[in-house]
Protein backbone atom coordinates (compact mmCIF):
# COMPACT_ATOMS: atom_id res chain seq x y z
CA UNK A 1 0.00 0.00 0.00
CA UNK A 2 0.98 3.30 -0.81
CA UNK A 3 2.03 5.29 2.63
CA UNK A 4 0.00 8.43 2.98
CA UNK A 5 2.27 11.75 2.49
CA UNK A 6 3.14 12.84 6.02
CA UNK A 7 4.66 9.40 6.50
CA UNK A 8 8.16 8.67 5.60
CA UNK A 9 8.60 6.27 2.56
CA UNK A 10 10.60 3.27 3.27
CA UNK A 11 13.63 2.72 1.35
CA UNK A 12 12.98 -0.45 -1.30
CA UNK A 13 15.17 -3.14 -1.86
CA UNK A 14 18.46 -1.52 -4.52
CA UNK A 15 17.67 2.27 -3.48
CA UNK A 16 20.45 4.29 -3.65
CA UNK A 17 21.81 5.09 -0.39
CA UNK A 18 21.44 8.62 1.57
CA UNK A 19 23.50 11.00 0.37
CA UNK A 20 23.95 9.55 -3.23
CA UNK A 21 20.83 10.65 -4.80
CA UNK A 22 21.55 13.99 -6.44
CA UNK A 23 17.69 14.51 -6.26
CA UNK A 24 17.82 14.48 -2.39
CA UNK A 25 18.11 18.09 -0.77
CA UNK A 26 20.44 16.40 1.58
CA UNK A 27 21.48 12.89 2.48
CA UNK A 28 21.73 11.49 6.46
CA UNK A 29 24.54 10.10 7.67
CA UNK A 30 24.00 6.05 8.12
CA UNK A 31 22.62 3.26 5.74
CA UNK A 32 19.94 2.05 7.59
CA UNK A 33 18.50 5.57 8.25
CA UNK A 34 15.04 7.15 6.69
CA UNK A 35 16.01 10.59 4.62
CA UNK A 36 13.17 13.05 4.07
CA UNK A 37 11.97 13.71 0.37
CA UNK A 38 8.77 15.56 -0.86
CA UNK A 39 5.91 13.44 -2.52
CA UNK A 40 3.25 14.43 -4.85
CA UNK A 41 -0.24 14.84 -3.09
CA UNK A 42 -2.42 12.39 -3.51
CA UNK A 43 -5.86 13.21 -6.05
CA UNK A 44 -9.35 11.48 -5.40
CA UNK A 45 -11.83 12.20 -7.80
CA UNK A 46 -15.10 13.80 -6.76
CA UNK A 47 -18.32 11.82 -6.88
CA UNK A 48 -20.19 15.44 -6.62
CA UNK A 49 -19.29 17.53 -8.98
CA UNK A 50 -19.81 14.81 -11.39
CA UNK A 51 -23.08 14.23 -10.10
CA UNK A 52 -24.24 17.83 -10.12
CA UNK A 53 -22.92 17.85 -13.30
CA UNK A 54 -25.23 15.71 -14.90
CA UNK A 55 -27.93 17.32 -13.84
CA UNK A 56 -26.84 20.58 -15.60
CA UNK A 57 -26.09 22.43 -12.30
CA UNK A 58 -23.34 25.33 -12.65
CA UNK A 59 -21.59 26.44 -10.02
CA UNK A 60 -19.54 29.93 -10.38
CA UNK A 61 -19.04 33.04 -8.24
CA UNK A 62 -23.09 34.57 -8.96
CA UNK A 63 -26.41 32.80 -8.06
CA UNK A 64 -27.73 30.09 -10.08
CA UNK A 65 -30.34 31.09 -12.65
CA UNK A 66 -33.47 32.88 -10.96
CA UNK A 67 -36.72 30.96 -12.02
CA UNK A 68 -39.76 33.57 -12.87
CA UNK A 69 -43.77 33.31 -14.11
CA UNK A 70 -45.72 35.83 -15.46
CA UNK A 71 -48.86 37.34 -13.04
CA UNK A 72 -50.80 39.73 -15.09
CA UNK A 73 -54.17 41.43 -13.17
CA UNK A 74 -56.69 39.76 -15.72
CA UNK A 75 -57.17 35.32 -15.63
CA UNK A 76 -55.77 33.81 -18.56
CA UNK A 77 -59.25 32.50 -19.41
CA UNK A 78 -62.55 34.31 -20.52
CA UNK A 79 -65.55 33.75 -20.59
CA UNK A 80 -68.74 36.26 -21.85
CA UNK A 81 -71.05 37.62 -19.51
CA UNK A 82 -74.05 39.20 -20.76
CA UNK A 83 -76.96 40.96 -18.92
CA UNK A 84 -79.19 38.82 -21.47
CA UNK A 85 -78.80 34.96 -21.09
CA UNK A 86 -78.11 33.41 -24.19
CA UNK A 87 -81.11 31.10 -26.07
CA UNK A 88 -80.40 27.58 -26.20
CA UNK A 89 -80.58 25.75 -29.26
CA UNK A 90 -83.59 23.45 -27.99
CA UNK A 91 -85.59 26.59 -27.20
CA UNK A 92 -85.13 28.05 -30.62
CA UNK A 93 -86.06 24.82 -32.30
CA UNK A 94 -88.66 24.58 -29.80
CA UNK A 95 -89.99 28.62 -30.31
CA UNK A 96 -89.95 27.51 -34.26
CA UNK A 97 -91.46 24.14 -34.05
CA UNK A 98 -94.26 26.38 -32.03
CA UNK A 99 -95.34 29.10 -35.13
CA UNK A 100 -97.23 27.99 -37.54
CA UNK A 101 -98.20 30.42 -40.70
CA UNK A 102 -101.71 29.72 -42.10
CA UNK A 103 -100.45 30.51 -46.00
CA UNK A 104 -103.98 30.17 -47.57
CA UNK A 105 -105.19 32.31 -45.32
CA UNK A 106 -103.07 35.00 -45.68
CA UNK A 107 -103.21 34.93 -49.22
CA UNK A 108 -106.85 35.12 -49.48
CA UNK A 109 -106.70 38.06 -47.18
CA UNK A 110 -104.40 39.92 -49.37
CA UNK A 111 -106.86 39.24 -52.34
CA UNK A 112 -109.22 40.78 -50.72
CA UNK A 113 -107.53 43.75 -49.62
CA UNK A 114 -105.30 44.49 -52.52
CA UNK A 115 -107.87 46.59 -54.41
CA UNK A 116 -108.34 49.28 -51.46
CA UNK A 117 -104.43 48.97 -50.62
CA UNK A 118 -103.66 50.29 -54.54
CA UNK A 119 -106.39 53.14 -54.18
CA UNK A 120 -104.72 54.56 -50.95
CA UNK A 121 -101.57 54.37 -52.13
CA UNK A 122 -102.72 55.95 -55.61
CA UNK A 123 -104.61 58.63 -53.70
CA UNK A 124 -101.44 59.48 -51.34
CA UNK A 125 -99.02 59.64 -54.57
CA UNK A 126 -101.45 62.29 -56.11
CA UNK A 127 -101.05 64.09 -52.95
CA UNK A 128 -99.73 67.72 -52.70
CA UNK A 129 -100.35 67.87 -48.74
CA UNK A 130 -96.46 68.24 -48.25
CA UNK A 131 -95.31 69.73 -51.64
CA UNK A 132 -92.28 72.42 -50.89
CA UNK A 133 -91.97 70.48 -47.02
CA UNK A 134 -88.27 70.49 -46.29
CA UNK A 135 -86.97 68.94 -42.54
CA UNK A 136 -84.78 71.49 -41.21
CA UNK A 137 -82.04 69.72 -38.85
CA UNK A 138 -80.93 73.00 -37.60
CA UNK A 139 -81.60 74.49 -34.19
CA UNK A 140 -84.60 76.06 -34.11
CA UNK A 141 -84.57 80.01 -33.53
CA UNK A 142 -87.29 82.17 -32.20
CA UNK A 143 -86.08 85.17 -32.81
CA UNK A 144 -85.14 87.92 -35.32
CA UNK A 145 -81.44 89.22 -34.81
CA UNK A 146 -78.98 92.02 -36.99
CA UNK A 147 -76.31 90.17 -37.27
CA UNK A 148 -74.29 93.22 -39.58
CA UNK A 149 -74.61 97.23 -39.97
CA UNK A 150 -72.66 97.58 -43.05
CA UNK A 151 -71.85 101.22 -43.84
CA UNK A 152 -69.45 103.78 -45.99
CA UNK A 153 -68.37 106.67 -43.94
CA UNK A 154 -66.92 108.50 -46.79
CA UNK A 155 -70.35 108.15 -48.36
CA UNK A 156 -72.08 109.02 -44.95
CA UNK A 157 -70.29 111.91 -44.44
CA UNK A 158 -71.84 113.07 -47.95
CA UNK A 159 -75.06 112.29 -46.77
CA UNK A 160 -75.74 109.81 -49.18
CA UNK A 161 -78.73 107.43 -49.25
CA UNK A 162 -78.57 103.82 -49.79
CA UNK A 163 -80.62 103.32 -53.12
CA UNK A 164 -80.75 99.70 -53.49
CA UNK A 165 -79.19 96.13 -52.31
CA UNK A 166 -78.23 93.09 -53.61
CA UNK A 167 -77.05 89.82 -53.22
CA UNK A 168 -74.61 87.42 -55.63
CA UNK A 169 -75.18 84.59 -56.85
CA UNK A 170 -73.33 82.62 -54.12
CA UNK A 171 -75.50 84.31 -51.40
CA UNK A 172 -72.03 85.54 -49.63
CA UNK A 173 -71.81 89.16 -50.51
CA UNK A 174 -73.91 91.60 -50.23
CA UNK A 175 -73.71 95.05 -52.74
CA UNK A 176 -75.09 98.35 -52.00
CA UNK A 177 -75.48 101.16 -54.23
CA UNK A 178 -75.28 104.64 -52.98
CA UNK A 179 -77.62 108.04 -54.32
CA UNK A 180 -79.95 110.49 -52.89
CA UNK A 181 -83.54 109.83 -53.82
CA UNK A 182 -84.79 113.03 -52.53
CA UNK A 183 -84.04 116.91 -53.44
CA UNK A 184 -80.71 117.56 -54.70
CA UNK A 185 -78.25 118.10 -57.16
CA UNK A 186 -78.40 114.28 -58.31
CA UNK A 187 -76.96 114.51 -62.00
CA UNK A 188 -73.31 116.08 -60.80
CA UNK A 189 -73.18 114.32 -57.60
CA UNK A 190 -70.29 111.43 -56.89
CA UNK A 191 -71.29 108.09 -55.63
CA UNK A 192 -70.51 104.77 -54.85
CA UNK A 193 -71.22 101.38 -55.13
CA UNK A 194 -69.67 99.00 -52.35
CA UNK A 195 -69.58 95.49 -51.77
CA UNK A 196 -68.75 93.18 -48.55
CA UNK A 197 -68.53 89.59 -48.31
CA UNK A 198 -69.95 88.45 -44.98
CA UNK A 199 -67.88 84.97 -45.41
CA UNK A 200 -64.74 86.50 -45.17
CA UNK A 201 -62.63 86.12 -41.89
CA UNK A 202 -61.81 89.54 -39.79
CA UNK A 203 -64.86 91.35 -41.62
CA UNK A 204 -64.93 95.06 -41.03
CA UNK A 205 -68.73 96.84 -41.39
CA UNK A 206 -67.31 100.01 -42.21
CA UNK A 207 -64.67 99.37 -44.35
CA UNK A 208 -66.49 97.37 -48.04
CA UNK A 209 -64.27 94.82 -49.65
CA UNK A 210 -64.80 96.92 -52.80
CA UNK A 211 -66.06 100.79 -53.09
CA UNK A 212 -66.83 101.80 -56.88
CA UNK A 213 -66.46 105.63 -57.66
CA UNK A 214 -69.78 106.55 -60.24
CA UNK A 215 -69.50 110.02 -61.31
CA UNK A 216 -73.54 110.01 -60.87
CA UNK A 217 -75.94 108.78 -58.29
CA UNK A 218 -76.96 104.80 -58.77
CA UNK A 219 -80.22 104.60 -58.41
CA UNK A 220 -80.53 100.37 -58.64
CA UNK A 221 -78.33 97.55 -58.35
CA UNK A 222 -78.63 93.20 -59.86
CA UNK A 223 -76.15 91.04 -59.91
CA UNK A 224 -75.94 88.59 -62.56
CA UNK A 225 -77.60 85.47 -61.87
CA UNK A 226 -74.86 82.80 -62.20
CA UNK A 227 -71.32 84.65 -62.36
CA UNK A 228 -70.84 86.04 -59.04
CA UNK A 229 -68.98 89.05 -59.76
CA UNK A 230 -70.87 90.77 -61.95
CA UNK A 231 -73.16 93.62 -60.99
CA UNK A 232 -75.41 95.85 -63.21
CA UNK A 233 -75.95 99.37 -62.45
CA UNK A 234 -78.86 102.02 -63.20
CA UNK A 235 -77.60 106.18 -63.08
CA UNK A 236 -79.46 109.00 -62.53
CA UNK A 237 -78.09 110.44 -65.73
CA UNK A 238 -79.94 107.22 -67.74
CA UNK A 239 -77.14 104.97 -68.37
CA UNK A 240 -76.41 101.68 -67.63
CA UNK A 241 -73.31 100.36 -66.40
CA UNK A 242 -71.77 96.93 -65.38
CA UNK A 243 -69.05 96.06 -63.28
CA UNK A 244 -66.56 92.94 -62.60
CA UNK A 245 -65.77 93.03 -58.90
CA UNK A 246 -62.90 90.95 -59.45
CA UNK A 247 -60.94 93.58 -60.98
CA UNK A 248 -59.64 96.35 -58.67
CA UNK A 249 -58.35 98.48 -61.29
CA UNK A 250 -61.05 99.08 -63.60
CA UNK A 251 -63.93 97.44 -62.97
CA UNK A 252 -66.02 98.52 -65.73
CA UNK A 253 -66.79 95.81 -68.70
CA UNK A 254 -69.77 97.31 -70.18
CA UNK A 255 -71.92 100.13 -70.42
CA UNK A 256 -74.38 101.78 -72.74
CA UNK A 257 -72.78 105.51 -73.31
CA UNK A 258 -75.12 108.71 -73.64
CA UNK A 259 -76.87 107.43 -76.73
CA UNK A 260 -80.19 108.29 -78.36
CA UNK A 261 -81.63 104.68 -77.46
CA UNK A 262 -79.98 105.36 -73.16
CA UNK A 263 -82.94 106.37 -71.07
CA UNK A 264 -83.19 110.16 -70.81
CA UNK A 265 -84.98 109.91 -67.41
CA UNK A 266 -83.32 107.98 -64.23
CA UNK A 267 -82.94 104.35 -64.22
CA UNK A 268 -84.94 102.49 -61.41
CA UNK A 269 -85.02 99.09 -62.38
CA UNK A 270 -82.31 96.90 -63.82
CA UNK A 271 -83.11 93.30 -64.57
CA UNK A 272 -80.51 90.41 -65.68
CA UNK A 273 -82.82 88.56 -68.26
CA UNK A 274 -80.95 84.52 -68.87
CA UNK A 275 -79.57 83.49 -72.20
CA UNK A 276 -81.46 79.97 -72.59
CA UNK A 277 -79.10 79.43 -74.78
CA UNK A 278 -75.92 80.18 -72.81
CA UNK A 279 -75.96 79.80 -69.00
CA UNK A 280 -73.21 82.39 -68.78
CA UNK A 281 -74.76 84.98 -71.05
CA UNK A 282 -77.49 87.11 -70.62
CA UNK A 283 -79.37 89.94 -71.41
CA UNK A 284 -79.76 93.16 -69.43
CA UNK A 285 -82.65 95.22 -69.06
CA UNK A 286 -83.76 98.67 -67.63
CA UNK A 287 -86.69 100.87 -67.10
CA UNK A 288 -86.59 104.05 -66.23
CA UNK A 289 -89.42 107.10 -65.38
CA UNK A 290 -88.67 108.06 -69.34
CA UNK A 291 -91.25 105.52 -70.20
CA UNK A 292 -88.92 103.21 -71.59
CA UNK A 293 -88.23 99.14 -71.02
CA UNK A 294 -84.88 98.40 -73.07
CA UNK A 295 -83.26 95.32 -73.09
CA UNK A 296 -79.03 95.37 -73.80
CA UNK A 297 -76.92 93.05 -75.38
CA UNK A 298 -72.92 92.75 -74.62
CA UNK A 299 -70.99 93.44 -77.26
CA UNK A 300 -67.12 92.73 -77.80
CA UNK A 301 -66.21 96.37 -77.69
CA UNK A 302 -67.54 96.96 -74.14
CA UNK A 303 -70.39 98.76 -75.31
CA UNK A 304 -73.95 97.63 -74.42
CA UNK A 305 -76.41 97.90 -77.48
CA UNK A 306 -80.01 97.95 -77.82
CA UNK A 307 -81.88 94.84 -78.91
CA UNK A 308 -85.40 95.48 -78.49
CA UNK A 309 -87.65 98.03 -76.32
CA UNK A 310 -91.13 98.73 -74.69
CA UNK A 311 -92.42 102.12 -73.81
CA UNK A 312 -95.58 102.64 -71.59
CA UNK A 313 -97.76 105.59 -72.65
CA UNK A 314 -100.76 107.07 -71.20
CA UNK A 315 -103.06 105.92 -73.93
CA UNK A 316 -102.35 102.20 -72.55
CA UNK A 317 -104.09 103.62 -69.20
CA UNK A 318 -107.38 103.85 -68.40
CA UNK A 319 -108.79 107.28 -67.70
CA UNK A 320 -105.97 108.79 -69.82
CA UNK A 321 -107.02 108.11 -73.07
CA UNK A 322 -108.67 111.21 -73.35
CA UNK A 323 -105.14 112.66 -73.30
CA UNK A 324 -105.30 114.82 -76.17
CA UNK A 325 -101.32 115.47 -75.68
CA UNK A 326 -99.55 113.28 -78.01
CA UNK A 327 -95.77 114.25 -78.38
CA UNK A 328 -93.50 111.82 -76.86
CA UNK A 329 -92.27 113.56 -73.38
CA UNK A 330 -95.49 114.51 -72.70
CA UNK A 331 -97.50 110.61 -73.56
CA UNK A 332 -94.75 108.47 -71.84
CA UNK A 333 -95.68 107.34 -68.37
CA UNK A 334 -92.55 107.05 -65.35
CA UNK A 335 -91.83 103.36 -64.68
CA UNK A 336 -90.49 103.21 -61.26
CA UNK A 337 -90.60 99.10 -60.73
CA UNK A 338 -90.81 96.08 -62.56
CA UNK A 339 -90.82 92.39 -61.68
CA UNK A 340 -90.72 89.37 -64.06
CA UNK A 341 -93.08 86.07 -63.43
CA UNK A 342 -90.78 83.01 -62.58
CA UNK A 343 -92.88 80.68 -64.82
CA UNK A 344 -93.84 82.55 -68.03
CA UNK A 345 -90.96 84.82 -68.99
CA UNK A 346 -92.67 86.50 -71.35
CA UNK A 347 -94.98 88.01 -68.11
CA UNK A 348 -93.61 90.95 -66.50
CA UNK A 349 -95.96 93.37 -64.06
CA UNK A 350 -94.74 97.08 -63.88
CA UNK A 351 -95.93 99.87 -61.60
CA UNK A 352 -95.82 103.42 -62.64
CA UNK A 353 -96.11 107.02 -61.45
CA UNK A 354 -99.12 107.46 -61.97
CA UNK A 355 -100.06 104.50 -59.40
CA UNK A 356 -101.46 101.67 -61.70
CA UNK A 357 -99.44 98.33 -61.60
CA UNK A 358 -99.56 96.89 -65.13
CA UNK A 359 -99.62 93.42 -66.27
CA UNK A 360 -97.25 93.28 -69.72
CA UNK A 361 -95.92 91.15 -72.19
CA UNK A 362 -93.18 90.37 -73.91
CA UNK A 363 -94.50 88.98 -76.80
CA UNK A 364 -96.75 91.69 -77.33
CA UNK A 365 -95.88 93.34 -81.15
CA UNK A 366 -98.12 96.70 -81.09
CA UNK A 367 -96.05 99.70 -81.67
CA UNK A 368 -95.84 102.35 -79.51
CA UNK A 369 -96.41 106.46 -80.13
CA UNK A 370 -93.36 107.38 -82.92
CA UNK A 371 -90.21 108.73 -81.31
CA UNK A 372 -87.08 110.07 -82.75
CA UNK A 373 -84.02 108.46 -83.71
CA UNK A 374 -83.34 105.26 -81.77
CA UNK A 375 -82.23 101.85 -82.94
CA UNK A 376 -84.89 99.55 -82.36
CA UNK A 377 -88.35 100.98 -82.94
CA UNK A 378 -90.67 100.89 -78.88
CA UNK A 379 -93.18 98.58 -78.79
CA UNK A 380 -96.06 98.72 -76.13
CA UNK A 381 -96.58 95.75 -73.75
CA UNK A 382 -98.79 96.75 -71.23
CA UNK A 383 -102.16 94.03 -71.66
CA UNK A 384 -103.71 94.87 -68.46
CA UNK A 385 -104.45 97.84 -65.94
CA UNK A 386 -104.95 97.17 -61.59
CA UNK A 387 -106.77 98.93 -59.21
CA UNK A 388 -104.54 101.63 -59.04
CA UNK A 389 -102.83 102.98 -55.47
CA UNK A 390 -103.76 106.27 -54.08
CA UNK A 391 -99.93 107.76 -55.47
CA UNK A 392 -97.04 106.18 -57.23
CA UNK A 393 -96.34 102.74 -57.21
CA UNK A 394 -92.65 102.02 -55.88
CA UNK A 395 -92.61 98.26 -55.93
CA UNK A 396 -94.02 95.35 -57.48
CA UNK A 397 -92.93 91.63 -56.59
CA UNK A 398 -94.20 88.43 -58.40
CA UNK A 399 -94.79 85.40 -56.39
CA UNK A 400 -91.78 82.72 -56.78
CA UNK A 401 -94.69 80.01 -55.80
CA UNK A 402 -96.19 77.92 -58.69
CA UNK A 403 -99.13 74.96 -59.05
CA UNK A 404 -100.16 74.18 -62.49
CA UNK A 405 -103.90 75.81 -62.81
CA UNK A 406 -106.13 76.96 -65.15
CA UNK A 407 -107.28 80.66 -66.19
CA UNK A 408 -111.07 79.16 -65.45
CA UNK A 409 -110.05 78.05 -61.66
CA UNK A 410 -109.51 80.80 -58.52
CA UNK A 411 -106.30 82.50 -58.95
CA UNK A 412 -103.16 80.28 -57.61
CA UNK A 413 -100.13 81.56 -55.89
CA UNK A 414 -98.21 81.83 -59.60
CA UNK A 415 -100.61 84.20 -60.48
CA UNK A 416 -100.14 86.45 -57.78
CA UNK A 417 -98.25 89.71 -57.13
CA UNK A 418 -97.66 91.90 -54.52
CA UNK A 419 -97.71 96.09 -54.99
CA UNK A 420 -96.53 98.89 -52.97
CA UNK A 421 -96.76 103.12 -53.05
CA UNK A 422 -96.89 106.42 -51.51
CA UNK A 423 -100.08 105.67 -50.03
CA UNK A 424 -98.57 103.42 -47.26
CA UNK A 425 -100.95 100.37 -48.67
CA UNK A 426 -99.88 96.69 -49.87
CA UNK A 427 -101.81 95.25 -52.48
CA UNK A 428 -102.31 91.61 -53.46
CA UNK A 429 -103.14 91.17 -56.73
CA UNK A 430 -104.17 88.40 -59.11
CA UNK A 431 -102.61 89.11 -62.89
CA UNK A 432 -106.21 87.60 -63.72
CA UNK A 433 -108.48 90.91 -62.27
CA UNK A 434 -108.18 94.67 -61.68
CA UNK A 435 -109.13 94.21 -58.34
CA UNK A 436 -106.90 93.64 -55.43
CA UNK A 437 -107.09 90.58 -53.44
CA UNK A 438 -107.10 92.22 -50.16
CA UNK A 439 -105.16 95.96 -49.36
CA UNK A 440 -103.18 96.42 -46.46
CA UNK A 441 -102.36 99.59 -44.38
CA UNK A 442 -98.82 99.65 -43.47
CA UNK A 443 -97.77 102.82 -42.50
CA UNK A 444 -98.94 106.61 -42.73
CA UNK A 445 -95.70 107.19 -44.79
CA UNK A 446 -94.75 105.64 -48.27
CA UNK A 447 -93.63 101.97 -48.28
CA UNK A 448 -90.65 101.93 -50.45
CA UNK A 449 -90.11 98.78 -51.03
CA UNK A 450 -92.29 95.04 -51.07
CA UNK A 451 -90.74 91.45 -51.17
CA UNK A 452 -91.84 87.89 -51.44
CA UNK A 453 -89.94 85.29 -49.11
CA UNK A 454 -87.92 82.82 -51.58
CA UNK A 455 -89.20 80.09 -49.37
CA UNK A 456 -92.35 80.64 -47.46
CA UNK A 457 -95.92 81.44 -50.15
CA UNK A 458 -97.16 83.27 -47.18
CA UNK A 459 -94.58 85.37 -46.41
CA UNK A 460 -93.17 89.08 -47.28
CA UNK A 461 -91.23 92.06 -46.02
CA UNK A 462 -91.76 95.48 -46.77
CA UNK A 463 -89.59 98.68 -46.09
CA UNK A 464 -91.41 101.43 -44.84
CA UNK A 465 -90.51 105.49 -44.09
CA UNK A 466 -91.43 105.46 -41.44
CA UNK A 467 -88.34 103.07 -40.54
CA UNK A 468 -88.88 100.08 -40.18
CA UNK A 469 -88.90 96.67 -41.70
CA UNK A 470 -92.44 94.75 -41.51
CA UNK A 471 -92.32 90.83 -41.97
CA UNK A 472 -96.16 89.84 -42.96
CA UNK A 473 -96.84 86.17 -42.34
CA UNK A 474 -100.63 85.55 -43.96
CA UNK A 475 -100.80 82.04 -41.82
CA UNK A 476 -101.06 84.49 -38.54
CA UNK A 477 -102.49 87.67 -39.52
CA UNK A 478 -104.09 89.29 -42.34
CA UNK A 479 -104.47 92.78 -40.99
CA UNK A 480 -101.27 93.45 -39.23
CA UNK A 481 -97.48 92.64 -39.15
CA UNK A 482 -95.71 89.88 -37.92
CA UNK A 483 -93.12 91.67 -37.13
CA UNK A 484 -91.76 95.05 -37.44
CA UNK A 485 -87.79 95.46 -36.64
CA UNK A 486 -86.45 99.07 -36.10
CA UNK A 487 -83.99 99.43 -39.01
CA UNK A 488 -82.43 102.94 -37.34
CA UNK A 489 -83.11 104.70 -34.60
CA UNK A 490 -83.57 108.25 -36.35
CA UNK A 491 -86.60 107.11 -37.70
CA UNK A 492 -85.10 107.17 -41.48
CA UNK A 493 -86.52 105.69 -44.27
CA UNK A 494 -85.82 102.08 -45.39
CA UNK A 495 -85.17 102.34 -49.60
CA UNK A 496 -84.63 98.88 -50.64
CA UNK A 497 -85.07 94.99 -49.11
CA UNK A 498 -83.60 91.71 -50.94
CA UNK A 499 -84.30 88.27 -49.35
CA UNK A 500 -80.63 86.06 -49.48
CA UNK A 501 -82.35 82.79 -51.79
CA UNK A 502 -79.07 80.51 -50.99
CA UNK A 503 -79.14 81.71 -47.38
CA UNK A 504 -82.56 81.75 -46.83
CA UNK A 505 -82.88 83.11 -43.14
CA UNK A 506 -80.52 86.35 -44.23
CA UNK A 507 -83.08 89.53 -45.09
CA UNK A 508 -80.57 93.13 -46.30
CA UNK A 509 -82.30 96.16 -45.68
CA UNK A 510 -80.95 100.09 -46.47
CA UNK A 511 -82.01 103.28 -45.44
CA UNK A 512 -81.54 107.04 -45.77
CA UNK A 513 -78.79 107.18 -43.35
CA UNK A 514 -76.35 105.24 -45.56
CA UNK A 515 -76.74 101.90 -43.52
CA UNK A 516 -77.26 98.24 -44.69
CA UNK A 517 -78.51 95.93 -41.65
CA UNK A 518 -78.92 92.27 -42.63
CA UNK A 519 -81.62 90.46 -40.13
CA UNK A 520 -80.96 86.45 -39.58
CA UNK A 521 -85.03 85.71 -39.67
CA UNK A 522 -86.31 82.81 -37.17
CA UNK A 523 -87.55 79.41 -38.73
CA UNK A 524 -90.88 80.67 -38.42
CA UNK A 525 -90.17 82.74 -41.33
CA UNK A 526 -88.02 80.28 -43.10
CA UNK A 527 -89.59 76.63 -42.31
CA UNK A 528 -92.51 76.26 -45.45
CA UNK A 529 -95.37 74.71 -43.74
CA UNK A 530 -97.11 71.29 -45.11
CA UNK A 531 -100.32 72.89 -46.60
CA UNK A 532 -99.24 75.79 -47.32
CA UNK A 533 -99.65 76.44 -50.59
CA UNK A 534 -103.23 75.25 -50.40
CA UNK A 535 -103.68 77.87 -47.22
CA UNK A 536 -103.11 80.82 -50.11
CA UNK A 537 -104.70 79.63 -52.82
CA UNK A 538 -107.66 79.20 -50.24
CA UNK A 539 -106.87 82.67 -48.88
CA UNK A 540 -107.29 83.91 -52.59
CA UNK A 541 -110.37 82.07 -53.13
CA UNK A 542 -111.93 83.39 -49.97
CA UNK A 543 -111.45 87.14 -51.19
CA UNK A 544 -112.72 86.74 -53.90
CA UNK A 545 -116.02 84.93 -53.23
Amino acid sequence: ARPFPWEPEARAAGAPKAGSDPRCPRALSGAGMFADRTAPGADVPSLWRSARSARCEAKSCQTGKISTAEAAAQSHTARDAAVQTEQSKDAVQDFQQEVQVDYPGLLSFLQRVEDAVIKELNKNWKSHAFDGFEVNWTDQDETVLCLHTLSYPEAQDQSLQVTSVSWNATGSVIACSYGRLDDGDWSTEKSYVCTWNLDRRGLNPQHPDLVVDVPSSVMCLAFHPFQPSLIAGGLFSGELVVWDTSRTEDPVIWRTGMTDDTHTDPVYQVNWLPDTKHRNHARLLSAGTDGKILVWREERDGRLALAEGFAIVAQQIPRSTWLKKVAWGEAAVGVTSLSFSHFDPAVFVVGVEGGYSLRCSASAQGPALPRPGGAAPLRAPAELAFSPHAGPVYSVSCSPFHRQSCFLLPPSPRNLFLSCGTDGQVHLHSMLQTQPLFALQLSKKYLFCVCWSPVRPLVFAAASGEGEVHLFDLARSRQKPTVSLKQSESDCPVYCLEFNTKHTRLLAAGDAAGTVKVWQLSSDFTEQGPREMSHLEQLASEIMD
